[in-house]
């Protein structure tokens, strides 16, 4: 048969037609097309600002930037995260410091945030797995007593909500993923949401060579401060533009492919699906499996992919920190693995990989 992809980016027409325009126009550089993929995406979210970049980690890295967090600061990222949270504390010239995740949903515990605030840290970057919210509510509580910053990385949860609010636009930034295994893709791409004014005027030197607004292209122009080069292009927000006709559909599927998982493996007991809230859209889904290893190979053998969990960050050679430190992380990132979760799939996928899993675990 088939694969069954784990993930499967999908090009659709609207993209040739959006990128058309900006060949058209012969305008490859950021311009028209990223201001209106930036003005959708801040009104898809509630939010006054965005602002696009050429990655999720150049997102939160220019947050960071934008908040005036550097060298001799530290902040505070979840051990069980993309090493890419990590590296964009690191690329501002902080320290990223790493605490453990809760249990129940992988996400950044509350405990470990308190216990890890001192004179240094100046941040939070909560990580909202999978679509699955981190507690906002909470971590805002100890971000206004602490006077700390909060950077949302919502890499995975473009279109979740929690409460009435989506996430990433309930801390002081928030952070979007435009890569090729996210519900909207660019190829690479980022997004930084605010509703400050502040802090949104200083998100545009940052990500263009210290001017405030779009230059001459490097000639006689005014450059106020320090600044780099973190541009999407017309070309890249032409797809975003175009994937974003589709997004009410994927997110329909994806749904979908969840909630077929939950019910037909609700009584498998070797295994246990995260839980996924009606207004999160889950980019994934995820188990966990005492057998993760030997359930990721039976798969693939059976032309089906399956993805495993990252390896914590403190068992990564540039973070490495003693295992005692990160006990929840340590135990569960072994046997949590994600499933086929692709937009692409149909309903006899869905139910041939249950089907599968099932037959696996019998053996």
């Amino acid at each position: 048969m088939n694969k069954i992809p784990w993930w499967m980016p999908k090009v659709e027409k609207e993209d040739y037609e959006f990128i058309k325009k900006a060949l058209d126009a012969n305008f490859v550089n950021e311009g028209p097309l990223t201001a209106q993929f930036e003005n959708k995406i801040a009104k898809l979210v509630g939010a006054k600002y965005a602002s696009a970049t050429t990655s999720g980690t150049a997102a939160i890295f220019l947050a960071l930037k934008a908040l005036d967090v550097g060298y001799g600061d530290e902040v505070i990222v979840p051990d069980l995260t993309f090493i890419a949270t990590a590296n964009a504390v690191d690329l501002c010239g902080a320290k990223p410091v790493l605490v453990d995740v809760n249990p129940a949903d992988l996400t950044i515990s509350i405990d470990a945030i308190k216990k890890a605030i001192n004179v240094k840290t100046k941040a939070i970057v909560p990580v909202h797995v999978t679509g699955r919210g981190a507690d906002m509510e909470a971590i805002m509580s100890i971000a206004k007593k602490h006077n700390l910053f909060v950077i949302e990385d919502a890499a995975e949860a473009l279109t979740s909500k929690q409460g009435n609010k989506f996430l990433g636009a309930i801390g002081d930034l928030g952070c979007f993923s435009f890569s090729a295994n996210k519900t909207i893709s660019t190829g690479q791409g980022g997004m930084i949401i605010t509703n400050n004014d502040k802090i949104f005027s200083k998100l545009r030197p940052l990500k263009d060579q210290g001017r405030p607004m779009r230059g001459t292209g490097g000639g006689d122009d005014i450059h106020n401060s320090i600044g780099y080069n973190f541009r999407m292009t017309d070309l890249q927000a032409g797809m975003g533009l175009g994937q974003l006709t589709h997004l009410k559909k994927r997110a329909e599927r994806m749904k979908r492919n969840y909630e077929l998982y939950k019910e037909n493996l609700k009584n498998v007991s070797e295994i246990s699906i995260f839980p996924s809230r009606q207004e999160e859209l889950p980019q994934w889904t995820d188990i966990l499996t005492e057998k993760r290893d030997e359930l990721e190979k039976y798969l693939k053998d059976q032309n089906m992919d399956s993805r495993k969990y990252w390896r914590p960050i403190h068992q990564q050679p540039p973070y490495r920190l003693p295992d005692d430190n990160f006990p929840n992380s340590t135990r569960l990132s072994p046997k949590a693995l994600w499933l086929p979760s692709a937009f692409t799939l149909t309903d006899e996928n869905t139910l041939t990989i249950c089907k599968k899993i099932k037959e696996f675990l019998k053996k």
